[in-house]
């Protein structure tokens, strides 16, 4: 299951050494609803590999301020902290997938 990543667990996440998947998105949002299944499913099949997470605009606006996010969904692809990667808007899961292969 996606980990729900907020203001409070943020550091910690980030500090778990692990690669971060970010998908920041709002109840509202018909795209991060198409999306949520397929990041739920990463989340399980990166267990362990990777922290696969969801951050609610709404809200978290100051971690979105934070990355610059002006459109959800977007995602993002974070290794040592830093982002090396995002995508904006619905994507298919295989785009998702070799991004972030792409961080392990």
């Amino acid at each position: 299951m996606a980990q729900t990543i907020n203001s409070e667990n943020f550091n910690q996440v980030i500090a778990s050494g692990k690669p971060v998947v970010l998908d920041f998105w709002a109840t509202w949002c018909g795209p991060c609803k198409r999306i949520g299944p397929i990041i739920e499913a990463l989340a399980a099949d990166y267990e362990g590999q990777a922290i696969i997470g969801k951050c609610d605009v709404e809200e978290c606006e100051d971690l979105a301020v934070q990355f610059g996010i002006r459109n959800v969904p977007t995602i993002l692809f974070i290794k040592n902290g830093e982002v090396v990667d995002k995508v904006v808007g619905a994507a298919p899961r295989a785009t998702l997938e070799e991004k972030l292969k792409a961080i392990l």
